[in-house]
């Protein structure tokens, strides 16, 4: 069953997610990579300001390509979400609510996931280019010297992603690989 989902995310959104819901996200998220990451933990570590506030937000895991005429931004599809394990736990302690990328997530980002009531999403990787036309909008607000990788606040109408973990331990990737195994 697809869902639509609005951001901010809430606790009473997220509680109604389950592994391997189909969504659609509307609303405000922002993208940063492990070198946005990287800046952002060391500002919460040292008592500073985000350049956006974390409570409710939804980071894509993505650097976008320059947008063609007309368009507001290029192809922009996920990438992978474990590089950025490492800074992940902190930021959802701190109130980051949700995320979107592609592949597994560490142990460490399962528990803070269940434990602060957040959620991961799957997007499909190689169709950065299907995903861009869900970006209606695309503004840099932090760490413009990164190029694709700086901080950008996107709005997205029914931007397609799947619940891969979330706060009751569900793993859509765990599981389909049990379901599909073939050896014991």
């Amino acid at each position: 069953m697809k869902k639509t989902i609005k951001t901010p995310l809430t606790e009473e959104i997220i509680s109604e997610l389950r592994a391997g819901d189909i969504v659609q996200i509307t609303g405000y998220i922002y993208t940063a990579r492990d070198a946005a990451h990287k800046r952002l933990v060391a500002l919460i570590k040292d008592n500073q300001p985000l350049p956006f506030d974390l409570q409710g937000a939804v980071i894509y895991y993505v650097g976008p390509t320059p947008p063609p005429p007309g368009r507001v931004i290029g192809s922009a599809g996920p990438t992978t979400s474990s590089r950025m394990d490492v800074y992940a736990p902190l930021m959802i302690e701190k109130g980051l609510k949700g995320m979107i990328g592609k592949g597994g997530r560490s142990a460490a980002v399962k528990d803070a996931i269940q434990k602060h009531k957040a959620v991961y999403f799957i997007a499909t990787g190689g169709a950065g280019a299907l995903l861009s036309r869900h970006i209606k909008s695309a503004e840099i607000v932090a760490y413009e010297d990164l190029g694709p990788e700086a901080i950008r606040k996107l709005y997205v109408e029914d931007f397609p992603a799947i619940v891969a973990n979330d706060i009751y331990g569900g793993d859509v990737l765990e599981e389909g690989k049990k379901k599909f195994r073939i050896l014991p």
